[in-house]
């Protein structure tokens, strides 16, 4: 024995063993990952609630007060097209609203509200009540000129009210905006506007008025500002954007109002991997080959991934992948499982292994739609023989999922190109109580199955992707910073073959993409360090958590106590606290986002923060 010891620390080349060993045991680790038998799912940061716990928005908002009035006029345009968008914003941001209808209804007493939001571009039919609404700012109300104000006697009897030192009868160009960095999330810098025009009235402002956004830099027409009247305060949009995209920049707006101003948010980012893993689609790959010389299937697993796990390891993502077991076209009904695995189970474990999720996408491409559905020239999709054919297509992809990674919990479906029919969105809801989440698209298109975040009735999430591909363009940045300002929430997508279709950037080049990507994340990253990394179901889990949640605030010179119904564990809220400065905190934490802003994690249903003024 003593022999054998002697032996080994005399032989010259005894660090090739250590070598050796390394080696073995990267091997090691590198077999488990690619292993679906040896990968064992760990706990989610954020769990879905037993279903008897979730109480939705359309139950919890019988219980809501009443506290803003809000101004309409059905013959006017703007004010018809914005409606819908404020009461969505409200509904999500707990504001009870009363919504009155100037051209056909008499005015109440703005005494019986916190707040009045007026969505008229022209006042004539306000008359002299836009006095009276002046009279009640200056006795303590808070009120907000939503819509870019048209100059006429009407509006000229309070501009100075409103801040106002000087203005035109004609409009500006907003093409883009400028946003103070103690305003919102991601401020500081300039926003471009996709598809500009003239929807800015051009005014000169008191010294008095704090400018919160300006057409295109510091020094342009002011786009949102706040004055105080009196013992109240008036603040005022002015960029005339009426959209989905903009939704935050208003909550952001009515949160000036009043002493303080609170509402719930997600607080999470989502990043999802559409066809991912999948077989190699087909497709073009001469931009690949132009680049890189190589293969799509080396492309994928030697360039793309490598590159996508060193993004994920740079800024904290955990990818979501979406599920396509083939790309025939077959819609009859007949089903084969794919018998073709390396690649799946490579990719797939890869990323369960980097804390990811999987999901489902297909069993092949074709969206669960039937005959009564018309593609034309817009998809180029069949449609689906029968319910039952679309039955066993799903029966298929998730047996299919089942096998490939046992152990492994999957429950968020992404339909393909996100288009959903009625029937097929009730076949999931009716026969597959493993699929709780549908993940699809936030803003309307052909065929798009469009969602806001929120539960459904029969319990499915309802998680809308917000931006997609590595182009981010001005309206996917504008309405990702929207949605950081409304429901402090990310959700991306994109696809491998992003490489193949010029219409997502193909011709750019992956490293353009890439480095696209990056800056995205980045811009993410700085603008909200504080929201929370997660996966689709996680997602889901603070949806949730967060679409049952009702508030209720008594503010004092000293304090501010906020009642919150329906908490599960944790929540989590916007706080803008306008007078004073928070201190210690019972039943929360908060943290310090920008300017005034900030967030507060609740796990009691009694919240009070303390006020020093």
């Amino acid at each position: 024995m003593a022999g054998c010891i002697k032996a080994i620390r005399e032989f010259r080349f005894k660090w090739m063993i250590i070598v050796l060993f390394i080696f073995l045991m990267m091997g090691a680790v590198l077999y488990a990952e690619r292993s679906g038998i040896r990968y064992q799912e760990t706990a989610r940061q954020i769990s879905y609630m037993e279903p008897e716990r979730v109480v939705t928005e359309k139950e919890a908002v019988k219980t809501w007060k009443t506290t803003c009035l809000v101004l309409t006029d059905s013959t006017q345009e703007d004010s018809m097209q914005a409606l819908p968008e404020f009461e969505r914003m409200f509904m999500d941001m707990r504001v009870g609203i009363e919504v009155v209808d100037v051209s056909s209804q008499a005015l109440p007493d703005f005494s019986a509200y916190e707040t009045v939001v007026v969505l008229l571009t022209d006042l004539s039919p306000l008359k002299e009540e836009v006095l009276a609404l002046a009279s009640w700012v200056e006795q303590g109300g808070s009120a907000m000129f939503a819509l870019t104000l048209q100059k006429n006697t009407y509006v000229s009897l309070i501009e100075q009210k409103l801040g106002i030192l000087s203005s035109g009868y004609d409009n500006v160009l907003v093409d883009s905006i400028y946003f103070e960095p103690d305003f919102l999330l991601g401020g500081g810098v300039s926003y471009d506007v996709t598809d500009g025009y003239d929807s800015a009235w051009e005014v000169e402002l008191v010294e008095q008025a704090k400018v919160c956004a300006r057409v295109k830099d510091a020094a342009g027409t002011p786009l949102i500002w706040e004055t105080d009247y009196g013992k109240g305060k008036f603040v005022v949009d002015n960029f005339g954007l009426y959209e989905k995209a903009t939704r935050g920049l208003f909550a952001a707006s009515y949160s000036l109002l009043t002493d303080v101003g609170v509402y719930p948010v997600i607080n999470g980012s989502v990043f999802y991997l559409d066809d991912f893993p999948s077989p190699v689609p087909s497709g073009d790959g001469k931009y690949v080959k132009r680049d890189y010389g190589t293969s799509i299937q080396d492309f994928y697993t030697n360039i793309w991934w490598p590159d996508m796990l060193a993004l994920a390891d740079e800024h904290g993502v955990r990818y979501t992948g979406v599920i396509i077991e083939n790309y025939e076209d077959d819609t009859d009904g007949t089903v084969k499982a794919t018998t073709d695995t390396e690649r799946f189970q490579y990719f797939g474990n890869m990323l369960l292994h980097r804390g990811g999720e999987l999901g489902y996408h297909g069993y092949n491409h074709q969206p669960l739609s039937l005959s009564d559905t018309d593609y034309g020239d817009v998809l180029p999709y069949k449609t689906w023989d029968s319910v039952d054919a679309m039955d066993r297509a799903v029966t298929e992809l998730i047996s299919f999922g089942t096998e490939m990674f046992p152990g492994t919990t999957m429950s968020v479906y992404v339909p393909p190109s996100n288009v959903l029919s009625e029937e097929g969105r009730a076949l999931l809801a009716s026969k597959y109580p493993q699929i709780r989440t549908i993940a699809s698209n936030y803003f309307p298109g052909e065929f798009a199955y469009v969602q806001e975040f929120e539960v459904a009735d029969d319990g499915i999430v309802e998680q809308p992707r917000i931006i997609s591909g590595g182009i981010i363009d001005s309206y996917m940045q504008m309405a990702a910073l929207s949605e950081l300002n409304m429901h402090f929430v990310n959700t991306h997508f994109m696809h491998p073959d992003d490489l193949l279709d010029e219409d997502r950037g193909a011709a750019l080049g992956w490293e353009t993409l890439k480095n696209r990507l990056d800056e995205y994340m980045t811009w993410l990253d700085t603008s909200a360090p504080s929201l929370r990394n997660l996966t689709g179901s996680e997602l889901s889990g603070a949806i949730q958590r967060y679409g049952g949640l009702t508030v209720e605030k008594k503010i004092t010179d000293q304090e501010i106590r906020l009642q919150l119904g329906n908490l599960y564990d944790t929540a989590y809220l916007f706080v803008r606290v306008n007078e004073g400065t928070p201190g210690d905190v019972t039943g929360g934490s908060l943290t310090h986002l920008t300017g005034k802003l900030y967030l507060l994690c609740a796990d009691s249903p009694e919240v009070v923060i303390q006020v020093e003024k």
